[in-house]
Protein backbone atom coordinates (compact mmCIF):
# COMPACT_ATOMS: atom_id res chain seq x y z
CA UNK A 1 0.00 0.00 0.00
CA UNK A 2 2.76 2.48 0.83
CA UNK A 3 4.98 1.47 -2.01
CA UNK A 4 1.68 2.27 -4.37
CA UNK A 5 0.93 5.94 -2.38
CA UNK A 6 4.72 6.97 -3.00
CA UNK A 7 4.14 5.86 -6.96
CA UNK A 8 1.20 7.78 -7.35
CA UNK A 9 3.05 11.23 -5.89
CA UNK A 10 6.35 10.58 -7.66
CA UNK A 11 3.84 10.95 -10.56
CA UNK A 12 2.09 13.86 -10.17
CA UNK A 13 5.78 15.17 -8.95
CA UNK A 14 7.31 14.39 -12.63
CA UNK A 15 3.98 15.18 -13.76
CA UNK A 16 4.20 18.60 -12.73
CA UNK A 17 7.96 19.10 -13.41
CA UNK A 18 7.11 18.40 -17.12
CA UNK A 19 4.23 21.00 -16.74
CA UNK A 20 6.13 23.61 -16.04
CA UNK A 21 8.75 23.04 -19.16
CA UNK A 22 6.15 22.20 -21.40
CA UNK A 23 4.05 25.17 -20.34
CA UNK A 24 6.80 27.59 -21.03
CA UNK A 25 7.55 25.91 -24.15
CA UNK A 26 3.75 26.35 -25.46
CA UNK A 27 3.59 30.04 -24.08
CA UNK A 28 6.22 30.62 -26.39
CA UNK A 29 5.36 29.11 -29.14
CA UNK A 30 1.72 30.99 -29.03
CA UNK A 31 3.41 34.58 -28.67
CA UNK A 32 6.36 33.93 -30.60
CA UNK A 33 6.65 36.66 -33.50
CA UNK A 34 8.79 34.32 -35.60
CA UNK A 35 7.66 31.95 -38.00
CA UNK A 36 9.55 28.60 -38.69
CA UNK A 37 10.85 28.05 -42.15
CA UNK A 38 8.34 24.33 -41.93
CA UNK A 39 5.68 26.63 -40.51
CA UNK A 40 6.07 29.47 -43.53
CA UNK A 41 6.16 26.75 -45.73
CA UNK A 42 3.18 25.11 -44.51
CA UNK A 43 1.06 28.33 -45.15
CA UNK A 44 2.13 29.06 -48.45
CA UNK A 45 1.05 25.59 -49.44
CA UNK A 46 -3.00 26.29 -47.55
CA UNK A 47 -2.82 29.15 -49.35
CA UNK A 48 -3.57 31.92 -45.81
CA UNK A 49 -2.00 34.78 -44.87
CA UNK A 50 0.12 34.54 -41.46
CA UNK A 51 -0.73 38.37 -40.53
CA UNK A 52 -4.26 38.01 -40.74
CA UNK A 53 -5.98 39.12 -37.70
CA UNK A 54 -8.99 36.84 -36.77
CA UNK A 55 -11.79 37.59 -34.72
CA UNK A 56 -13.58 34.27 -33.20
CA UNK A 57 -16.24 33.83 -35.90
CA UNK A 58 -13.62 33.67 -38.21
CA UNK A 59 -11.02 31.66 -35.91
CA UNK A 60 -14.48 29.25 -34.99
CA UNK A 61 -15.73 29.00 -38.74
CA UNK A 62 -11.83 27.77 -39.51
CA UNK A 63 -11.27 25.24 -37.02
CA UNK A 64 -14.55 24.05 -38.09
CA UNK A 65 -14.35 24.26 -41.99
CA UNK A 66 -10.69 22.67 -41.72
CA UNK A 67 -11.80 19.74 -39.26
CA UNK A 68 -15.14 18.93 -41.54
CA UNK A 69 -12.93 18.65 -44.89
CA UNK A 70 -10.11 16.42 -42.63
CA UNK A 71 -13.36 14.33 -41.54
CA UNK A 72 -14.73 14.09 -45.15
CA UNK A 73 -10.60 13.12 -46.54
CA UNK A 74 -10.77 10.32 -43.69
CA UNK A 75 -14.35 9.13 -44.35
CA UNK A 76 -12.82 8.49 -48.09
CA UNK A 77 -10.20 6.93 -46.81
CA UNK A 78 -11.39 4.22 -45.21
CA UNK A 79 -14.30 3.85 -47.63
CA UNK A 80 -11.21 3.14 -50.84
CA UNK A 81 -9.09 1.04 -48.01
CA UNK A 82 -10.13 -2.03 -49.91
CA UNK A 83 -7.47 -0.86 -53.25
CA UNK A 84 -5.32 1.35 -50.82
CA UNK A 85 -1.71 -0.14 -50.64
CA UNK A 86 0.11 -1.56 -47.64
CA UNK A 87 -2.87 -3.80 -46.86
CA UNK A 88 -1.17 -7.45 -47.16
CA UNK A 89 -3.97 -8.83 -45.19
CA UNK A 90 -6.56 -7.63 -47.73
CA UNK A 91 -8.79 -5.82 -45.18
CA UNK A 92 -11.97 -4.64 -47.08
CA UNK A 93 -13.26 -1.18 -46.62
CA UNK A 94 -15.35 -0.41 -43.79
CA UNK A 95 -19.33 0.05 -44.24
CA UNK A 96 -20.87 3.98 -44.18
CA UNK A 97 -21.73 3.98 -40.65
CA UNK A 98 -18.73 2.47 -39.14
CA UNK A 99 -16.34 5.14 -41.44
CA UNK A 100 -18.63 7.77 -40.51
CA UNK A 101 -18.55 6.50 -37.27
CA UNK A 102 -14.49 6.13 -36.76
CA UNK A 103 -13.80 9.45 -39.25
CA UNK A 104 -16.05 11.56 -36.77
CA UNK A 105 -14.22 9.82 -33.27
CA UNK A 106 -10.21 10.91 -34.84
CA UNK A 107 -11.05 14.10 -35.71
CA UNK A 108 -13.21 15.37 -32.54
CA UNK A 109 -10.11 13.82 -30.19
CA UNK A 110 -12.52 11.23 -29.62
CA UNK A 111 -10.92 7.42 -30.73
CA UNK A 112 -13.79 5.67 -30.08
CA UNK A 113 -13.52 2.11 -31.82
CA UNK A 114 -16.03 0.18 -33.04
CA UNK A 115 -13.83 -2.33 -34.64
CA UNK A 116 -11.22 -4.64 -34.16
CA UNK A 117 -7.59 -2.73 -34.97
CA UNK A 118 -5.74 -5.41 -36.41
CA UNK A 119 -8.48 -7.07 -38.20
CA UNK A 120 -10.22 -3.92 -39.79
CA UNK A 121 -7.58 -1.58 -40.59
CA UNK A 122 -4.88 -1.73 -43.29
CA UNK A 123 -1.12 -0.32 -42.38
CA UNK A 124 -2.25 2.31 -44.74
CA UNK A 125 -5.45 3.20 -43.50
CA UNK A 126 -3.38 3.22 -39.67
CA UNK A 127 -0.96 6.23 -40.91
CA UNK A 128 -3.13 7.82 -43.62
CA UNK A 129 -5.96 8.09 -41.77
CA UNK A 130 -6.27 7.31 -38.33
CA UNK A 131 -2.87 8.52 -37.13
CA UNK A 132 -3.40 11.31 -39.77
CA UNK A 133 -6.77 12.26 -38.15
CA UNK A 134 -5.00 12.04 -34.21
CA UNK A 135 -2.79 14.90 -35.20
CA UNK A 136 -5.47 17.17 -36.63
CA UNK A 137 -8.02 16.40 -33.54
CA UNK A 138 -5.39 17.11 -31.29
CA UNK A 139 -3.64 19.87 -32.90
CA UNK A 140 -6.55 21.88 -33.31
CA UNK A 141 -7.77 21.91 -29.84
CA UNK A 142 -4.38 22.72 -28.36
CA UNK A 143 -4.76 25.85 -31.05
CA UNK A 144 -8.11 26.84 -29.85
CA UNK A 145 -6.52 26.37 -26.30
CA UNK A 146 -3.99 28.69 -27.21
CA UNK A 147 -6.64 31.90 -29.19
CA UNK A 148 -8.61 31.32 -26.07
CA UNK A 149 -5.82 32.21 -23.53
CA UNK A 150 -4.85 34.57 -25.83
CA UNK A 151 -8.55 36.41 -25.78
CA UNK A 152 -8.28 36.62 -21.88
CA UNK A 153 -5.12 38.93 -21.97
CA UNK A 154 -6.24 40.99 -24.71
CA UNK A 155 -8.63 44.39 -23.75
CA UNK A 156 -10.53 46.56 -26.73
CA UNK A 157 -9.32 43.94 -29.31
CA UNK A 158 -11.37 42.35 -31.87
CA UNK A 159 -9.07 39.44 -32.99
CA UNK A 160 -8.16 36.38 -30.85
CA UNK A 161 -5.20 35.55 -33.32
CA UNK A 162 -4.75 33.58 -36.01
CA UNK A 163 -5.88 29.59 -36.08
CA UNK A 164 -3.75 28.68 -38.83
CA UNK A 165 -0.76 30.16 -37.18
CA UNK A 166 -1.35 28.72 -33.75
CA UNK A 167 -2.58 25.69 -35.58
CA UNK A 168 1.01 24.71 -37.41
CA UNK A 169 3.00 26.33 -34.23
CA UNK A 170 1.24 23.31 -32.11
CA UNK A 171 2.14 21.14 -34.88
CA UNK A 172 5.75 21.80 -36.16
CA UNK A 173 6.54 23.15 -32.48
CA UNK A 174 5.12 20.51 -30.13
CA UNK A 175 3.20 17.07 -31.67
CA UNK A 176 6.01 16.06 -34.33
CA UNK A 177 9.05 16.60 -32.26
CA UNK A 178 7.65 15.03 -28.74
CA UNK A 179 6.19 11.86 -31.23
CA UNK A 180 9.55 11.69 -33.20
CA UNK A 181 11.71 11.53 -29.81
CA UNK A 182 8.81 9.35 -28.13
CA UNK A 183 8.71 6.73 -30.80
CA UNK A 184 12.31 6.40 -30.65
CA UNK A 185 12.52 5.34 -27.00
CA UNK A 186 9.12 2.88 -28.11
CA UNK A 187 10.88 0.96 -30.56
CA UNK A 188 13.86 0.61 -28.22
CA UNK A 189 11.60 -0.51 -24.97
CA UNK A 190 10.40 -3.10 -28.10
CA UNK A 191 7.34 -1.53 -29.95
CA UNK A 192 7.42 -2.55 -33.49
CA UNK A 193 7.56 -0.03 -36.25
CA UNK A 194 7.33 -1.97 -39.39
CA UNK A 195 5.70 -1.78 -42.68
CA UNK A 196 4.97 -5.82 -42.58
CA UNK A 197 1.62 -6.68 -42.41
CA UNK A 198 2.07 -9.85 -40.02
CA UNK A 199 5.02 -11.99 -39.13
CA UNK A 200 4.53 -16.20 -39.04
CA UNK A 201 6.67 -17.72 -35.91
CA UNK A 202 6.73 -20.62 -34.51
CA UNK A 203 5.95 -21.07 -31.09
CA UNK A 204 7.50 -23.26 -28.48
CA UNK A 205 5.35 -25.65 -28.78
CA UNK A 206 6.41 -26.35 -32.28
CA UNK A 207 2.99 -24.13 -33.60
CA UNK A 208 2.47 -21.64 -36.41
CA UNK A 209 1.32 -18.93 -35.28
CA UNK A 210 0.19 -15.31 -37.53
CA UNK A 211 1.66 -11.96 -35.82
CA UNK A 212 -0.37 -8.89 -36.41
CA UNK A 213 2.69 -5.75 -37.02
CA UNK A 214 2.31 -2.70 -38.10
CA UNK A 215 3.96 0.84 -37.29
CA UNK A 216 2.86 0.69 -33.74
CA UNK A 217 5.58 2.49 -32.00
CA UNK A 218 4.70 5.78 -34.41
CA UNK A 219 0.93 5.27 -33.55
CA UNK A 220 1.32 4.83 -30.10
CA UNK A 221 3.40 8.31 -29.60
CA UNK A 222 0.48 10.64 -30.68
CA UNK A 223 -2.49 8.56 -28.97
CA UNK A 224 -1.11 9.61 -25.50
CA UNK A 225 0.57 12.74 -25.94
CA UNK A 226 -2.55 13.88 -28.07
CA UNK A 227 -4.93 12.63 -25.89
CA UNK A 228 -6.70 10.27 -28.52
CA UNK A 229 -6.08 6.80 -27.10
CA UNK A 230 -7.49 4.44 -29.92
CA UNK A 231 -5.59 1.57 -30.38
CA UNK A 232 -3.72 -0.24 -32.63
CA UNK A 233 -4.92 -3.85 -31.45
CA UNK A 234 -8.32 -4.43 -29.83
CA UNK A 235 -6.81 -5.05 -26.47
CA UNK A 236 -4.81 -1.34 -26.82
CA UNK A 237 -2.74 -0.22 -24.46
CA UNK A 238 -2.87 -4.03 -22.53
CA UNK A 239 -1.74 -5.34 -25.12
CA UNK A 240 2.23 -6.32 -24.98
CA UNK A 241 3.16 -4.50 -28.59
CA UNK A 242 1.33 -1.71 -27.66
CA UNK A 243 2.39 -1.49 -24.13
CA UNK A 244 5.62 -3.75 -23.19
CA UNK A 245 6.99 -2.52 -19.98
CA UNK A 246 6.77 -0.79 -16.87
CA UNK A 247 8.58 1.97 -18.67
CA UNK A 248 6.54 2.09 -21.72
CA UNK A 249 3.35 2.38 -19.02
CA UNK A 250 4.60 4.72 -16.88
CA UNK A 251 5.53 6.84 -20.37
CA UNK A 252 1.79 6.57 -21.32
CA UNK A 253 0.39 8.11 -18.56
CA UNK A 254 2.72 11.14 -18.11
CA UNK A 255 2.25 11.61 -21.82
CA UNK A 256 -1.67 11.61 -21.48
CA UNK A 257 -1.12 14.39 -18.73
CA UNK A 258 1.50 16.06 -20.14
CA UNK A 259 -0.56 19.16 -22.63
CA UNK A 260 -3.51 18.88 -20.03
CA UNK A 261 -1.47 20.05 -17.04
CA UNK A 262 1.39 22.12 -18.72
CA UNK A 263 -1.84 24.50 -20.46
CA UNK A 264 -2.03 25.90 -16.59
CA UNK A 265 1.49 26.75 -16.95
CA UNK A 266 1.10 28.60 -20.35
CA UNK A 267 -2.26 30.29 -18.90
CA UNK A 268 0.01 31.77 -16.28
CA UNK A 269 2.96 32.50 -18.54
CA UNK A 270 0.54 34.30 -21.52
CA UNK A 271 -1.12 36.44 -18.92
CA UNK A 272 1.49 37.07 -16.37
CA UNK A 273 -0.41 35.77 -14.09
CA UNK A 274 1.28 32.49 -12.58
CA UNK A 275 -0.65 32.56 -9.64
CA UNK A 276 -3.72 32.11 -11.40
CA UNK A 277 -2.46 29.14 -13.37
CA UNK A 278 -1.49 27.14 -10.17
CA UNK A 279 -5.12 28.09 -8.83
CA UNK A 280 -6.16 25.75 -12.25
CA UNK A 281 -3.52 23.42 -12.08
CA UNK A 282 -4.85 22.98 -8.10
CA UNK A 283 -8.19 22.31 -9.02
CA UNK A 284 -7.04 19.62 -11.44
CA UNK A 285 -4.76 17.28 -9.24
CA UNK A 286 -7.54 18.18 -6.16
CA UNK A 287 -10.10 16.43 -8.60
CA UNK A 288 -7.53 13.99 -9.83
CA UNK A 289 -6.06 13.01 -6.05
CA UNK A 290 -10.36 12.19 -5.14
CA UNK A 291 -11.18 10.06 -7.87
CA UNK A 292 -7.81 8.14 -7.84
CA UNK A 293 -8.08 7.31 -4.82
CA UNK A 294 -11.75 6.36 -5.04
CA UNK A 295 -10.76 3.91 -8.13
CA UNK A 296 -7.86 2.12 -6.32
CA UNK A 297 -9.83 2.00 -3.22
CA UNK A 298 -12.50 0.11 -5.10
CA UNK A 299 -10.73 -2.14 -6.42
CA UNK A 300 -8.19 -3.22 -3.95
CA UNK A 301 -11.16 -3.70 -1.84
CA UNK A 302 -12.49 -6.20 -4.84
CA UNK A 303 -15.99 -8.12 -4.63
CA UNK A 304 -17.09 -9.42 -1.19
CA UNK A 305 -19.44 -11.86 -2.96
CA UNK A 306 -16.57 -13.69 -3.65
CA UNK A 307 -15.69 -14.17 0.39
CA UNK A 308 -18.69 -16.67 0.45
CA UNK A 309 -16.18 -19.19 -0.37
CA UNK A 310 -15.70 -19.91 3.46
CA UNK A 311 -19.43 -21.04 4.88
CA UNK A 312 -18.37 -18.63 7.66
CA UNK A 313 -16.92 -16.10 5.95
CA UNK A 314 -19.99 -12.64 6.07
CA UNK A 315 -20.15 -10.42 3.07
CA UNK A 316 -18.08 -8.22 4.66
CA UNK A 317 -14.63 -9.55 4.37
CA UNK A 318 -12.41 -8.09 1.37
CA UNK A 319 -11.42 -9.83 -1.93
CA UNK A 320 -7.97 -11.53 -0.75
CA UNK A 321 -5.51 -9.49 -3.07
CA UNK A 322 -8.06 -7.28 -4.58
CA UNK A 323 -10.08 -7.38 -8.36
CA UNK A 324 -7.87 -8.68 -10.85
CA UNK A 325 -9.96 -9.50 -13.20
CA UNK A 326 -9.71 -8.03 -16.35
CA UNK A 327 -6.46 -6.91 -15.62
CA UNK A 328 -2.71 -7.66 -16.18
CA UNK A 329 -1.13 -9.33 -14.01
CA UNK A 330 2.50 -7.31 -15.16
CA UNK A 331 0.36 -4.11 -13.75
CA UNK A 332 -1.75 -5.33 -10.84
CA UNK A 333 -4.19 -3.43 -9.31
CA UNK A 334 -2.30 -0.34 -8.66
CA UNK A 335 -0.80 0.93 -12.10
CA UNK A 336 -4.25 -0.50 -13.26
CA UNK A 337 -6.09 2.09 -11.42
CA UNK A 338 -3.55 4.50 -11.85
CA UNK A 339 -4.29 4.09 -15.73
CA UNK A 340 -8.21 4.21 -14.99
CA UNK A 341 -7.95 7.28 -13.36
CA UNK A 342 -5.63 9.06 -15.84
CA UNK A 343 -7.03 7.87 -19.24
CA UNK A 344 -10.38 9.11 -18.42
CA UNK A 345 -8.63 12.54 -16.24
CA UNK A 346 -7.21 13.65 -19.73
CA UNK A 347 -10.55 11.88 -21.72
CA UNK A 348 -8.16 9.77 -23.67
CA UNK A 349 -9.47 6.62 -23.59
CA UNK A 350 -6.40 4.22 -24.44
CA UNK A 351 -6.56 1.66 -21.64
CA UNK A 352 -4.47 -1.34 -19.86
CA UNK A 353 -7.20 -3.03 -18.11
CA UNK A 354 -11.11 -3.34 -19.54
CA UNK A 355 -13.10 -0.93 -17.42
CA UNK A 356 -16.28 -3.25 -17.90
CA UNK A 357 -14.67 -5.92 -15.50
CA UNK A 358 -14.18 -2.79 -12.67
CA UNK A 359 -16.23 -2.92 -9.40
CA UNK A 360 -19.31 -0.81 -9.62
CA UNK A 361 -18.00 1.49 -7.80
CA UNK A 362 -14.51 1.64 -9.51
CA UNK A 363 -16.37 1.91 -12.43
CA UNK A 364 -18.19 5.16 -11.70
CA UNK A 365 -15.07 6.64 -11.44
CA UNK A 366 -14.59 7.24 -15.29
CA UNK A 367 -18.01 7.69 -15.66
CA UNK A 368 -17.74 10.66 -13.26
CA UNK A 369 -14.60 11.78 -14.51
CA UNK A 370 -15.69 11.85 -18.18
CA UNK A 371 -19.43 13.52 -17.03
CA UNK A 372 -17.30 16.51 -15.55
CA UNK A 373 -15.31 16.46 -18.75
CA UNK A 374 -12.89 18.98 -16.88
CA UNK A 375 -10.57 16.92 -14.92
CA UNK A 376 -7.21 18.11 -17.03
CA UNK A 377 -9.33 17.03 -19.79
CA UNK A 378 -8.29 16.49 -23.60
CA UNK A 379 -5.32 18.64 -24.96
CA UNK A 380 -6.45 21.88 -24.91
CA UNK A 381 -10.45 21.58 -24.53
CA UNK A 382 -10.25 20.57 -20.87
CA UNK A 383 -8.74 23.73 -19.98
CA UNK A 384 -11.52 25.43 -22.19
CA UNK A 385 -13.96 23.54 -20.05
CA UNK A 386 -12.23 23.92 -16.64
CA UNK A 387 -12.66 27.79 -17.83
CA UNK A 388 -16.50 27.69 -18.64
CA UNK A 389 -16.79 26.73 -14.64
CA UNK A 390 -14.40 28.99 -13.74
CA UNK A 391 -16.76 32.05 -15.23
CA UNK A 392 -19.79 30.33 -13.71
CA UNK A 393 -17.87 30.22 -10.45
CA UNK A 394 -16.84 34.26 -10.69
CA UNK A 395 -20.79 34.56 -11.90
CA UNK A 396 -22.28 32.71 -8.74
CA UNK A 397 -19.79 34.67 -6.47
CA UNK A 398 -20.42 37.70 -7.88
CA UNK A 399 -24.68 37.25 -7.29
CA UNK A 400 -23.55 36.30 -3.69
CA UNK A 401 -22.03 39.58 -2.61
CA UNK A 402 -23.99 41.93 -4.71
CA UNK A 403 -21.67 42.80 -7.75
CA UNK A 404 -21.26 42.76 -11.21
CA UNK A 405 -18.85 39.62 -11.35
CA UNK A 406 -15.50 39.91 -12.76
CA UNK A 407 -13.32 37.23 -14.27
CA UNK A 408 -9.40 38.55 -14.90
CA UNK A 409 -10.42 42.14 -14.72
CA UNK A 410 -13.48 41.88 -17.12
CA UNK A 411 -17.04 41.91 -16.05
CA UNK A 412 -18.83 38.93 -16.86
CA UNK A 413 -22.48 39.86 -18.50
CA UNK A 414 -25.46 38.12 -19.30
CA UNK A 415 -23.99 37.46 -22.66
CA UNK A 416 -21.32 35.66 -21.43
CA UNK A 417 -23.44 33.83 -19.26
CA UNK A 418 -25.80 32.21 -21.81
CA UNK A 419 -22.73 31.42 -24.06
CA UNK A 420 -21.01 29.49 -20.72
CA UNK A 421 -24.68 27.63 -20.28
CA UNK A 422 -24.96 26.59 -23.80
CA UNK A 423 -21.51 25.38 -23.50
CA UNK A 424 -22.18 23.55 -20.40
CA UNK A 425 -25.73 22.06 -21.09
CA UNK A 426 -24.47 20.74 -24.41
CA UNK A 427 -22.73 18.12 -22.80
CA UNK A 428 -25.37 16.56 -20.53
CA UNK A 429 -27.86 16.92 -23.26
CA UNK A 430 -25.79 14.89 -25.38
CA UNK A 431 -25.18 12.21 -23.17
CA UNK A 432 -28.35 11.74 -21.63
CA UNK A 433 -30.50 12.45 -24.36
CA UNK A 434 -28.67 10.07 -26.28
CA UNK A 435 -28.60 7.30 -23.40
CA UNK A 436 -32.68 7.68 -23.33
CA UNK A 437 -33.25 7.42 -26.51
CA UNK A 438 -30.76 4.01 -26.82
CA UNK A 439 -32.55 2.59 -23.84
CA UNK A 440 -35.89 2.57 -25.26
CA UNK A 441 -34.38 1.36 -28.84
CA UNK A 442 -35.55 -2.30 -29.25
CA UNK A 443 -32.44 -3.85 -30.66
CA UNK A 444 -29.91 -2.04 -27.70
CA UNK A 445 -30.22 -5.86 -25.72
CA UNK A 446 -29.46 -7.48 -28.51
CA UNK A 447 -25.71 -5.12 -28.16
CA UNK A 448 -25.31 -5.69 -24.32
CA UNK A 449 -23.10 -8.09 -22.65
CA UNK A 450 -25.46 -7.60 -19.01
CA UNK A 451 -28.63 -7.13 -18.05
CA UNK A 452 -29.64 -5.44 -15.14
CA UNK A 453 -27.92 -1.85 -13.65
CA UNK A 454 -24.49 -2.88 -15.49
CA UNK A 455 -26.43 -3.01 -18.83
CA UNK A 456 -27.43 0.21 -18.86
CA UNK A 457 -24.06 1.64 -17.35
CA UNK A 458 -22.66 -0.25 -20.86
CA UNK A 459 -24.84 2.26 -22.69
CA UNK A 460 -24.63 5.36 -20.34
CA UNK A 461 -20.44 4.66 -20.17
CA UNK A 462 -20.98 4.41 -24.40
CA UNK A 463 -22.54 7.95 -24.70
CA UNK A 464 -20.42 9.48 -22.41
CA UNK A 465 -17.13 8.25 -23.65
CA UNK A 466 -18.61 9.61 -26.96
CA UNK A 467 -20.02 13.36 -25.81
CA UNK A 468 -16.28 13.52 -23.94
CA UNK A 469 -14.62 12.50 -26.66
CA UNK A 470 -12.62 10.03 -24.29
CA UNK A 471 -13.13 7.18 -26.54
CA UNK A 472 -12.74 4.21 -23.65
CA UNK A 473 -15.87 1.60 -23.68
CA UNK A 474 -17.06 -1.01 -21.33
CA UNK A 475 -15.84 -4.36 -22.76
CA UNK A 476 -18.29 -6.38 -24.36
CA UNK A 477 -20.53 -3.42 -25.09
CA UNK A 478 -21.19 -4.56 -29.12
CA UNK A 479 -21.48 -0.76 -30.75
CA UNK A 480 -20.84 -2.06 -34.34
CA UNK A 481 -24.67 -1.59 -35.83
CA UNK A 482 -25.78 1.39 -37.98
CA UNK A 483 -27.95 2.61 -34.88
CA UNK A 484 -24.97 3.03 -32.58
CA UNK A 485 -22.15 3.72 -35.37
CA UNK A 486 -24.96 6.53 -36.25
CA UNK A 487 -26.08 8.20 -32.45
CA UNK A 488 -22.39 7.78 -31.38
CA UNK A 489 -21.01 9.47 -33.54
CA UNK A 490 -23.74 12.71 -33.87
CA UNK A 491 -22.80 12.65 -29.50
CA UNK A 492 -18.60 12.81 -30.56
CA UNK A 493 -19.90 16.21 -32.95
CA UNK A 494 -22.04 17.76 -30.52
CA UNK A 495 -19.77 17.03 -27.71
CA UNK A 496 -16.74 18.84 -29.44
CA UNK A 497 -17.95 21.68 -31.22
CA UNK A 498 -20.88 22.71 -29.24
CA UNK A 499 -19.15 22.74 -26.24
CA UNK A 500 -16.07 24.61 -27.94
CA UNK A 501 -17.43 27.10 -30.29
CA UNK A 502 -19.42 29.24 -27.59
CA UNK A 503 -16.58 29.02 -25.06
CA UNK A 504 -14.54 30.75 -28.45
CA UNK A 505 -17.59 33.28 -28.21
CA UNK A 506 -17.05 33.91 -24.90
CA UNK A 507 -13.19 34.13 -25.44
CA UNK A 508 -13.81 36.94 -28.39
CA UNK A 509 -16.54 38.68 -25.90
CA UNK A 510 -13.88 39.06 -22.95
CA UNK A 511 -11.45 40.29 -25.64
CA UNK A 512 -13.56 43.19 -26.62
CA UNK A 513 -13.93 44.43 -23.29
CA UNK A 514 -12.32 47.36 -21.42
CA UNK A 515 -10.16 45.99 -18.45
CA UNK A 516 -11.60 46.48 -15.29
CA UNK A 517 -9.15 48.05 -12.01
CA UNK A 518 -9.92 45.57 -9.16
CA UNK A 519 -12.03 47.13 -6.30
CA UNK A 520 -13.10 46.52 -3.01
CA UNK A 521 -15.76 44.08 -3.79
CA UNK A 522 -13.87 42.31 -6.58
CA UNK A 523 -14.10 38.73 -5.55
CA UNK A 524 -10.40 37.03 -6.16
CA UNK A 525 -9.31 34.23 -8.47
CA UNK A 526 -5.96 33.37 -7.67
CA UNK A 527 -6.60 32.47 -4.44
CA UNK A 528 -6.97 28.93 -2.64
CA UNK A 529 -10.51 29.84 -1.53
CA UNK A 530 -11.43 30.67 -5.22
CA UNK A 531 -9.75 27.03 -5.84
CA UNK A 532 -12.18 24.95 -3.57
CA UNK A 533 -14.80 27.26 -4.67
CA UNK A 534 -14.26 26.30 -8.07
CA UNK A 535 -14.08 22.60 -7.34
CA UNK A 536 -17.46 22.67 -4.83
CA UNK A 537 -18.99 24.30 -8.08
CA UNK A 538 -18.03 21.61 -10.71
CA UNK A 539 -18.99 18.60 -8.58
CA UNK A 540 -22.27 20.25 -7.56
CA UNK A 541 -23.18 21.06 -11.10
CA UNK A 542 -22.40 17.69 -12.45
CA UNK A 543 -23.86 15.82 -9.74
CA UNK A 544 -27.21 17.59 -9.91
CA UNK A 545 -26.92 16.85 -13.84
CA UNK A 546 -25.74 13.31 -13.58
CA UNK A 547 -26.47 11.20 -10.23
CA UNK A 548 -30.10 10.13 -11.34
CA UNK A 549 -27.90 8.35 -14.36
CA UNK A 550 -25.07 6.76 -12.17
CA UNK A 551 -27.82 6.17 -9.55
CA UNK A 552 -29.50 3.68 -12.06
CA UNK A 553 -26.44 1.97 -12.73
CA UNK A 554 -22.69 1.82 -10.81
CA UNK A 555 -24.43 3.16 -7.50
CA UNK A 556 -27.76 0.99 -7.44
CA UNK A 557 -25.12 -2.04 -8.64
CA UNK A 558 -22.76 -1.21 -6.07
CA UNK A 559 -25.25 -1.23 -2.94
CA UNK A 560 -26.84 -4.74 -5.04
CA UNK A 561 -23.46 -6.19 -4.41
CA UNK A 562 -23.34 -5.46 -0.42
CA UNK A 563 -26.43 -6.54 -0.52
CA UNK A 564 -25.24 -10.13 -1.65
CA UNK A 565 -27.67 -9.80 -4.93
CA UNK A 566 -26.39 -10.51 -8.50
CA UNK A 567 -28.16 -10.16 -11.84
CA UNK A 568 -28.03 -13.23 -14.09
Amino acid sequence: MGLNLFEFALVLAVMTGLALLMGRWLARAFDDPHHWAAERLSYRALGVNPSERMGWPRYGLALLLSNAAMMGLGYLLLRLQGVLPLNGLGNAAQPPDLAFNTAASFITNTNWQAYAGEASLSNATQMVAITFLMFAGATAGVAAAGGFIRALGRASSADIGNYWVDFMRVLWRVMLPLCFVLALVYVWQGMPQTLASQATVTTVEGARQQIILGPVASFETIKHIGTNGGGFFSMNAAHPFENPTPLTNLLHILSMLLIPSALTVAFGTMLANKRQGWVFFGAFVVMFIGFLAMVYGAEQTGNPLLSKAGADQTLTATQPGGNMEGKEMRFGIADSALFVAVTTAATTGSVNTMHDSLTPLGGAVPLAQMMLNCVFGGDGVGFINLMQYAILTVFLAGMMIGRTPEFLGKKIEAREIKLVMLSVLAHPAAILGFTALASMWPDTPASLANHGPHGFSEVLYAYTSGTANNGSAFAGFNANTPFFNTTIGLAMLVGRYLTLLPMLAVAGSLAAKKTVPAGPGTFPTATPLFMGLLVFVVLIVGGLTFLPALALGPLVEQLQMLAGNVYP
